[in-house]
């Protein structure tokens, strides 16, 4: 006769989540793991498969919670260009806030840690930066189709722009103890929108 898990696997993987994100993949041991979600190393093992699997859908579990919500943002009806400046201006205060300092942007982090020698983390990082370009990108275009975005403007150019500063927000957001800094940078980025 199985066991019955005597834990709750979701439970455990937002806990996981928490963990990775405050910390890193680096600075988490199995033993922080463990002792973190309050269950075994075979339980983890059995569950997750491994250290850099539980990783993974750690990172899918964030993509989960965050990508809607910018999707749903840049997709109303009605003028673009406000919610696209609503969006940057929303990235900018995230980084400069307290909790965001201790923690950064998980998929952010990743780029930085992990990305550069492991393709399973890069391909998430990727996927996740597509989630942000993407919407930018079409709320750019209904915004030059409505006429609040200039002819001469490239919204592709523009959107990937945006993707790369609002990245560049959070990895400054999390090591300055200035939020003016990320908010100048955020106003400056805006202006070629006009």
């Amino acid at each position: 006769m199985a066991r019955t898990k005597e834990f709750d696997p979701d439970a455990a993987l937002q806990s996981a989540l928490e963990l990775f994100w405050r910390r890193g993949y680096e600075a988490t041991s199995i033993a922080d793991l463990v002792e973190h979600l309050g269950i075994g190393r075979a339980s983890i093992y059995a569950t997750f498969g491994s250290k850099h699997g539980l990783y993974l859908l750690a990172m899918d579990r964030y993509a989960e919670t965050r990508d809607p919500l910018l999707l749903a943002e840049l997709s109303q009806p009605g003028p673009a260009l406000p919610a696209v400046r609503a969006v940057v201006r929303r990235f900018a205060a995230e980084a400069g806030s307290p909790q965001e300092r201790l923690n950064g942007c998980f998929v952010t982090n990743t780029a930085a840690e992990l990305a550069p020698h492991d393709a399973a983390a890069a391909r998430r990082v990727q996927t996740s930066w597509e989630r942000i370009e993407t919407p930018l990108h079409s709320a750019l275009v209904r915004a030059q189709a409505q006429g609040e975005l200039p002819d001469d403007r490239d919204p592709r150019a523009l959107a990937r722009m945006l993707l790369v500063l609002l990245q560049g927000v959070r990895v400054v957001g999390k090591a300055s103890d200035d939020p003016a800094r990320v908010r100048d940078a955020a106003e400056q980025a805006l202006t070629l929108l006009d």
